[in-house]
Order: C-alpha cells, then structure tokens, then sequence
C-alpha cells in the first residue's frame, strides 16, 4: 500500500479522529441549539401586534403566559407551541445525526447537550442581550425527545396544579421537580451509568435552573402576592419587577 493511502488510512479510522469528530459535532449541535433556542417568538409577536416590546407589558416575560395575558390566548398558545418547537427539533435533529455515532452512550450526550443548550438560549437570548424567558416550554420540547416518559407526569402535575390554583409559576416548578424526580427514579441504579450520566446530569440542572429564572415568582408566592393566570396584565405592572424577566 502507499505511504500516502497508508497514512490516510491510518488518519481516518485512529481514536483520535473519532475523538476530534464528536467534540466538533458536540459544539455544533450545541451551538445550533443554542442560537434556534434563542430565538424569542414572544417578543417578535409584542413586536408585531404590539409595536412594542412585550417586556414593557404585563410581567416583563417573554414566555407564552404573559403574551397570553397581554396580547390574547391565540397568541400566547402559538408562542407556546414555538417556543416547545425550538427545543424539540433541534434536539430530535441532533438525535437522528447521532445515530450514526458509537457507542450509544454518544448519542445520547450529543442529544442532551443540544437540548440543554437550547434551554439556555431561551433563557439567555443573544438576540435580547441575553434577557429571556423561564425555559418551561422549550424544556418541554426537549423532554418530549429525551425523556417522554417523565413529561407525561410533568405535565400531570402542571395542568392539576395550575387548573386548581390558576398559577402558572407553581405549576411550572412543581412540574420541573416532577419531571427530575421521575426521571432519577426511573434511572435507578443506571443513572451513573456512562452512557445516562448526561441525562442524569440534565435531570438535576434543568429544574434547578427553572427553579432559579422563577424566584421573583417564589418570592411573590411566599408572600401571596403571586397574580393568576387570569389577573389583567395592567395589574401585573403594577407589581413588583421580577429578577428573572417576568
């Protein structure tokens, strides 16, 4: 064989190559995540119904609950069905490229990093000067790929507690516990496993963070002055500003 095809030979199956190869298509899911995740259909619908930054309305949140409020619920529930979408495809598109990859536990990581990243990029918009919404409905989209089973009992727990007590944010929160909870729980003994380790870390971040971009809500829930679904957005700016945009 020729030193040349020797070498190429070499070059393209070495661990090495594999290595470098995953690294890359790690950074670019994530980063594809990241920028799609990001991108803030509710303050694109305050901009076209409005002619206003949603921001200045209602709870200050860019997520589908103050558009809702603020705009009407047609428009709250399209922000809601996009918002999930931009967590869902590009983590359903980083699964169907990962299948490619071996061992599966890699295709697991590179599908978790891309969902994780575009969580972040709702939450941290590079768009809006990295002041974005809650992540509840694209961790929803990205649950949905990752974890269908435990979101099925997140979203019990949502739409019980927020039919009940027309609270979104304690229906959000409880719903991130329970989505961490039931996952760990089904994991097991497996959780620290290599090839669930990702998920398990997501399992665990994922609420903490939905939990963090909620604690003006906490805050209000503590004292009970936490408005319902259903408050007139003009009540809303009347209330105290909310650290985490809404």
């Amino acid at each position: 064989m020729p030193l040349s095809m020797r070498v190429k030979h070499i070059t393209l199956t070495s661990p090495l190559f594999t290595d470098l190869t995953e690294q890359v298509t790690i950074l670019t899911c994530s980063c594809i995540g990241f920028l799609v995740g990001g991108i803030p259909f509710g303050y694109l619908a305050g901009r076209l119904i409005l002619r206003d930054d949603i921001r200045n309305h209602g709870s200050g949140n860019i997520g589908a609950t103050n558009v809702a409020r603020v705009i009407g619920w047609k428009w709250g529930s399209l922000v809601l069905l996009l918002d999930a979408l931009k967590g869902l495809l590009p983590t359903w598109g980083a699964a169907c490229m990962a299948e490619a990859y071996e061992p599966v536990s890699m295709q697991v990581h590179i599908a978790v990093a891309t969902g994780i990243s575009a969580i972040l990029g709702h939450m941290y918009p590079v768009y809006l000067r990295l002041r974005g919404g809650k992540g509840v409905a694209t961790a929803l989209g990205v649950v949905l790929i990752l974890a269908p089973k435990a979101v099925l009992v997140a979203v019990a727990v949502f739409a019980i507690v927020a039919g009940t007590t027309r609270l979104v944010a304690l229906g959000s929160i409880l719903a991130a516990l329970a989505f961490g909870g039931v996952q760990l729980t089904m994991m097991g003994d497996t959780a620290l496993k290599l090839q669930n380790l990702s998920l398990t870390i997501f399992s665990i971040v994922v609420p903490l963070l939905i939990i963090w971009r909620h604690r003006g809500n906490i805050v209000r829930l503590v004292k009970g002055t936490e408005l319902t679904v259903t408050t007139p957005a003009a009540e809303h700016e009347e209330s105290d500003t909310d650290p985490a945009g809404g």
